[in-house]
């Protein structure tokens, strides 16, 4: 029987969440392994880190570009079956990212895990709405694993890299994707059905001009929020190495890597924050008041090394991603639900995409200047834009569910 909706499943909610969130760790977990594997490519290649870090420049652009035609596909085709494309592309793609015998080869094996793994965000993220009775609380936990999976990649990926080489750093990952990505075939398949009743229910219809005005506006922060989580993520593992320079020699990359990932972890509880506050507070209150506070919190990680480094970078963390469910719902608010993926992916060309003009600015910086001070008060520069902007949202979208 032909499937009406292409987010209907055979199994329950709970796994189809399930596996929306273990896709969401495995996206950010693949995007992220050379940021960490670059600073050991500096002596391989005998290149500056700035140089090195721009291979992975198109593979960020795809990252966040193709989401809008994988977007368009959840919407018309099938969501589970574009799911299993990123579980299988992706894994390939990073294993042969460790067989890559140079730079260029490097680049290209980037640019292909960007791609593939630009189809999580706009079709998984429409999925989660699609299957959650409480919103903010399904998008805070979504949001938690791919925190989690941006945490948990540098020390992973240097710990990789240190005890068995830097090819290992994408062939072990890739492997565990690819290998989900066959059991995920195994167990998802299509019936007939649609968006849940009980949580559409509770979205009343905007006017097309209150829901053009809100998305314009959120184009542009969004954008914003894209260049801080950009610099922040991808800059952390150098930003440690830098900040932290009495770890020894042999441990420097699992030293860094480990703190950026307890920097990176801290941040991963802003997701379960931001979504308990999206189901309780008016989305359009909840939303600047974090970057009210993010401006203080960047200068602060711009200004500290060692361990306060560490508190707040983690600190800063926890308040750009406890915007993402607030973030996240207002788009699910403004558009109807069978656009909802194509919504989510030309918000991620944004936030993934074009912010990705974020990460040789921040490798540049850092080999002009020696270090990231410029980058930190560029943040939070970047964060009043985004109070500015957002005070215009409109002021009639409410929170997207009631409290569970």
């Amino acid at each position: 029987m032909k499937d009406q909706s292409p987010y209907s499943i055979r199994c329950s909610g709970r796994i189809a969440l399930l596996f929306a969130n273990v896709a969401h760790f495995y996206s950010h977990m693949m995007m992220l392994v050379y940021p960490t594997v670059v600073i050991a490519l500096e002596a391989a290649f005998d290149r500056p880190f700035g140089e090195l870090l721009s291979l992975s420049f198109i593979g960020f652009v795809l990252y966040g570009v193709a989401a809008l035609p994988a977007g368009w596909l959840g919407d018309r085709w099938s969501a589970p079956g574009m799911l299993a494309v990123f579980f299988i592309g992706t894994g390939a793609a990073g294993i042969a990212a460790g067989f890559a015998s140079g730079p260029f080869g490097i680049a290209v094996s980037l640019s292909v895990i960007g791609l593939f793994s630009s189809i999580y965000h706009p079709v998984g993220t429409a999925w989660v709405v699609a299957n959650a009775k409480a919103r903010g609380k399904a998008l805070g936990i979504n949001g938690v694993f791919g925190t989690a999976g941006i945490a948990a990649t540098p020390l992973l990926a240097g710990a990789l890299t240190t005890v068995f080489g830097w090819r290992y750093a994408f062939i072990v990952p890739g492997s565990l994707i690819l290998l989900t990505g066959l059991v995920f075939l195994l167990i998802i398949r299509n019936v007939s059905g649609g968006e849940s009743k009980k949580q559409a229910s509770i979205d009343p219809a905007v006017p097309r001009s209150t829901a053009i005005r809100g998305l314009l506006i959120l184009s542009v922060t969004v954008l914003c929020v894209g260049f801080l989580a950009q610099a922040t993520t991808v800059g952390m593992p150098k930003i440690f190495a830098v900040g932290a320079p009495d770890v020894g020699e042999w441990a420097g990359l699992i030293g860094a890597g480990g703190l950026a990932s307890l920097a990176l972890g801290i941040g991963a509880l802003g997701q379960l924050a931001g979504g308990w506050l999206a189901d309780r507070y008016r989305l359009t209150l909840v939303y600047p008041m974090v970057y009210v506070v993010t401006i203080p919190a960047a200068l602060l990680a711009g200004s500290v090394s060692g361990l306060p480094l560490v508190g707040a970078a983690g600190a800063l963390m926890f308040l750009i991603t406890a915007s993402l469910p607030t973030e996240n719902s207002l788009v699910a608010r403004y558009c109807p639900a069978n656009w909802r993926a194509s919504a989510y992916g030309a918000k991620f060309v944004l936030g993934l995409g074009i912010s990705s003009i974020a990460i040789p600015l921040t490798g540049g910086i850092y080999d002009l200047t020696g270090g990231f001070w410029w980058v930190f008060a560029g943040m939070a520069i970047i964060a009043g834009v985004i109070i500015s902007f957002a005070a215009f949202l409109p002021k009639s979208v409410e929170r997207g569910t009631s409290p569970a």
